[in-house]
């Protein structure tokens, strides 16, 4: 699980330490047994699939080598519990021999019920681009929705509660809160640590807008989600702190 496109280009792509040419030159010494090659982390989908490209064109048979990508979703607290969802994307050639082995190997992580096939390699890196997309945008709005009730005096526990059974409930609202206290054991109520942080949430939130260009799709909120994160990050109270650390800057932000 990489951490970037730089990191991923040089791991993987590297003409002399890269795992590519490392997966050759033991095929060459006679290692012909099939290689599995699996990515897990959120990166751009140009560059899954250039490297996926790369690994086709090796010297190796097709079915000697297979790359996939696999995005996790859950983060820190889906990683202790053991629930982490993977979206996979692998090569229909290939799909019915390695996902379910793939599958084997990432049920150690996360529940066999959410590991999905997406479809082709890359497919598994568009899905998590576009959950963390939808996931970095309703951070924002639940955030700017619980703060309106805090503002008008009303009780955010009580509050949260009511959305999660009406048409407001969403992941940010069930299971982060971002108001502290409403929550035990979420990042908003130990100060907002050991959540995704926020600069890694407008990152993947830009990936989702770069995406959205480079397919044709409108995007409205993508531009305003940024420039508040943008704004969040710039201020050391905020800089480092799990996304849902917007909350505490809109409510002290006062009518800004």
């Amino acid at each position: 699980m990489l951490p970037g496109s730089d990191v991923v280009k040089s791991v993987y792509l590297d003409p002399e330490t890269g795992i590519l040419a490392a997966v050759e030159a033991a095929a060459r010494e006679g290692n012909t047994e099939h290689k599995l090659v699996m990515e897990c982390g959120t990166i751009e989908s140009d560059t899954i699939l250039a490297v996926a490209k790369v690994a086709q064109s090796t010297s190796l048979p097709a079915d000697k080598l297979t790359f996939v990508d696999a995005p996790v979703s859950g983060g820190p607290m889906g990683a202790q519990a053991g629930t982490l969802t993977f979206m996979v994307g692998c090569s229909p050639e290939a799909s019915d021999r390695v996902f379910p082995i793939v599958k084997s190997y990432l049920s150690h992580m996360g529940s066999p019920d959410g590991i999905f096939l997406c479809g082709d390699v890359g497919a598994g890196t568009a899905f998590k681009i576009i959950n963390n997309y939808l996931s970095a945008i309703t951070s924002l709005a639940a955030s700017e929705a619980l703060n309106i009730g805090v503002k008008a005096g009303l009780d955010p526990k009580l509050l949260t509660d009511v959305i999660n059974v009406s048409g407001g409930q969403c992941w940010v609202t069930s299971k982060s809160n971002p108001v502290p206290g409403v929550q035990e054991n979420v990042p908003s109520s130990r100060g907002y640590e050991g959540g995704f942080r926020i600069e890694l949430c407008a990152k993947v939130l830009g990936m989702g807008k770069k995406l959205a260009s480079d397919v044709g799709a409108r995007t409205v909120l993508a531009d305003p989600t940024l420039d508040a994160f943008a704004e969040a990050i710039a201020d050391s109270r905020y800089k480092g702190k799990d996304a849902r650390v917007v909350y505490k800057w809109l409510n002290e932000s006062e009518g800004k």
